[in-house]
């Protein structure tokens, strides 16, 4: 863990290195953000990265979505996860599937890719794998906008997590 005193004295490419992990394959958020330290709080750096991010045109909103691997997809199988993906969908079991369960998560997977044309981003850490499937079946009855602007809000909060277990957080040390 870094501190967040330590975090906002970073030049940009450290900071970038550091932080872009946080958006899956994206540090032109974390970037972006650097210019507004010092931040105050993780919070107020979840609240930069996120802003930066609902601010940037439509193909980067859309290549930061396309940059999520499929849930127990191919990526998965064949172990080519980021850490923090490969930690997130093991914390909800999805590197133990069952057959039918892969099955599920497979056919779920190729639906929602030829309805919307991205993968389905969803934050596994406030899910089990029955309300995730249950939320996939769900959503693919959005129109479009609307899953692009869920996706958003989504990553935002996988953001939150991958944030707490890199920056610690003297507030919430306060609070506890």
């Amino acid at each position: 863990m870094i501190s967040l005193q330590e975090l906002n004295v970073l030049g940009k490419s450290e900071f970038a290195t550091l932080v872009g992990p946080v958006f899956e394959g994206s540090p032109w958020i974390a970037e972006r953000a650097w210019s507004a330290r010092p931040f105050d709080s993780v919070d107020g750096l979840h609240r930069s990265l996120c802003r930066y991010m609902h601010g940037a045109d439509e193909e980067e909103k859309l290549a930061l979505i396309r940059a999520h691997p499929d849930l127990a997809g191919r990526a998965a199988t064949e172990g080519t996860l980021t850490p923090e993906s490969t930690a997130e969908q093991a914390g909800v079991g999805l590197d133990r599937l069952s057959p039918e369960e892969f099955a599920a998560f497979s056919r779920m997977n190729e639906e929602y890719h030829a309805r919307f044309g991205f993968p389905f981003v969803i934050c596994v850490g406030e899910h089990t794998k029955e309300s995730i499937l249950a939320r996939f079946a769900a959503r693919l009855e959005n129109p479009r906008e609307r899953e692009i602007e869920t996706a958003l809000v989504e990553i935002c909060k996988i953001a939150r997590l991958r944030l707490r277990e890199l920056v610690e957080d003297p507030v919430a040390r306060e609070r506890a």
